[in-house]
């Protein structure tokens, strides 16, 4: 009876938000689903294609831009990204939680399509300089580091965009919290086909 929604997180490089959503997964893996987004970059080190990402060129990203493929996408750090409609759809369908971990531009427009369906998480460390420090512990060069930098700064101005706000400064706390949203959200009465409930209800009063 319950209907499938989307759990989205966003926030700053470095914020911590694939560790979160990582744990979110390994907990409640049957009912999850996992939106593997497709990207233009070169894969990292220990990163599969289809699992982290699909990895495909520009121009088949752009073909796909071309036949309306995408729920969203966006260009970051001159790469593009972008999610699947179809396999959203099909989700939501099966009644899943679709999980997206997406950038401030995708976040806008998954808004903008999906908004009934939508439960928004902005994901961030305390200040800019405990996110300065995360980013230059992963040995970030110093350009690279002033651009992310960068994009936090102008990510946090669609902090009021979103649902719920997480600081995470404390792994343990934030991950109770974003399963709290998780647990919350889920009892909704928008996630339920009220319908059905009532009819079964009445049907059983008989």
């Amino acid at each position: 009876m319950k209907q499938g929604y989307i759990l989205l997180l966003s926030g700053p490089s470095g914020a911590g938000k694939s560790t979160l959503l990582s744990k979110l997964l390994e907990d409640f893996k049957d009912e999850l689903y996992f939106s593997v987004s497709y990207t233009t970059r070169a894969p990292r080190e220990k990163e599969k294609d289809g699992i982290n990402y699909h990895f495909i060129s520009r121009d088949s990203f752009e073909k796909k831009i071309q036949n309306g493929d995408f729920l969203e996408y966006a260009k970051v750090h001159d790469n593009y990204y972008g999610t699947s409609l179809k396999e959203v759809l099909d989700a939501l369908n099966a009644n899943k939680i679709v999980v997206f971990d997406i950038d401030v531009q995708g976040f806008m427009q998954v808004k903008n399509s999906l908004k009934d369906k939508l439960c928004s998480v902005f994901v961030s460390t305390k200040d800019l300089f405990t996110l300065k420090q995360r980013l230059n512990n992963r040995a970030t060069n110093d350009d690279n580091l002033k651009q992310r930098l960068h994009n936090a700064s102008l990510e946090m101005n669609f902090l009021k965009e979103y649902d719920y706000f997480i600081i995470n400064d404390d792994v343990n706390i934030a991950y109770d919290e974003l399963k709290n949203i998780f647990k919350a959200e889920k009892l909704r009465i928008t996630r339920y086909n009220v319908d059905n409930i009532l009819q079964l209800w009445n049907d059983k009063g008989e």
